[in-house]
C-alpha cells in the first residue's frame, strides 16, 4: 500500500489517486496541505523540502512532484495500457504530462482563482475575460492537436490523466467556452472510467465558494 499526503481536490493529488486505482494499487491517504494544513510542519518539511502536497511514500521511499509520483507508479506497478508500449506514443503522452504542468496550469488557476474562489459579488469582469480568453486559447490549441484518436496518445495512457483532471475543471468554470468537439467526446469518454468518476468527476472543486 501506498501513502499519499495531501487533500481529495487537489489536482496533483487526484493525478496520483487516479493512476493508482488504474493500477489497482491499494493507497492511504493522509489529509495535509489546504484547509488541512500540516504542510509546512518539521514532520512533513523532514520528507517533502518544498512543504507542497502531493508526497508519496511506498514501502520506505519517499517521493514528491506529482508527475514524478506517477512515472515511479506506472514503472513499479506496470506495465499495463496505460504506458504505451510504442515509444512515440509513450513520448506523446509524456508531452501532453509536461504540457499540463507547464503551460495549462497557470492560466487554469487563474481562472480558477478569479472566479470559483472569489465570490461572485466581488469577480473582476475584465480579469475573468481576459484570463477566460487565454485559457480558451490553450485549450482550442490541444483540441487542434488531439489527433485522431479516442484518447492523446491514441489508447487510454498516462497522458490523458493530468490533463483530464484540468479538462473537467474547465467545464465546471463559470465561463463561456468555445465549440471544441474533440475534446467534448474525450471528456464524455473519461467519464466512462471508474476511477475518474470517483476522484475527478466527484471531488470538490477547492476553494469554491
Amino acid at each position: 500500500m501506498i501513502k499519499v499526503w495531501g487533500y481529495e481536490s487537489s489536482s496533483n493529488v487526484q493525478k496520483i489517486l487516479w493512476t493508482a486505482e488504474e493500477l489497482n494499487v491499494p493507497w492511504e491517504l493522509v489529509l495535509t496541505g489546504g484547509p488541512y494544513g500540516g504542510h509546512k510542519e518539521a514532520s512533513y518539511l523532514a520528507i517533502n523540502p518544498n512543504g507542497q502536497i502531493p508526497t508519496m511514500e511506498d514501502d520506505g521511499f519517499v517521493l514528491w512532484e506529482s508527475n514524478a509520483i506517477m512515472q515511479y507508479l506506472v514503472d513499479v506497478y506496470g506495465p499495463w495500457g496505460v504506458v504505451p508500449v510504442d515509444a512515440r506514443r509513450r513520448a506523446i503522452a509524456r508531452r501532453w504530462m509536461d504540457w499540463q504542468l507547464a503551460t495549462l496550469n497557470g492560466p487554469s488557476g487563474l481562472v480558477m482563482k478569479l472566479t470559483i474562489r472569489t465570490p461572485k459579488a466581488d469577480r473582476n469582469p475584465d480579469a475573468v475575460a481576459s484570463a477566460t480568453e487565454s485559457l480558451n486559447a490553450l485549450w482550442l490549441r490541444f483540441e487542434q492537436a488531439f489527433g485522431e484518436g479516442p484518447f492523446v496518445s491514441g489508447d487510454f495512457s498516462m497522458g490523458d490523466i493530468p490533463v483530464g483532471i484540468h479538462v473537467h475543471r474547465w467545464f465546471n468554470y463559470p465561463i463561456d467556452r468555445p465549440d471544441t468537439p474533440k475534446i467534448c467526446d474525450w471528456y464524455a469518454r473519461l467519464g466512462e472510467r471508474p476511477a475518474y468518476r470517483q476522484h475527478v468527476m466527484g471531488a470538490p472543486m477547492p476553494g469554491q465558494t
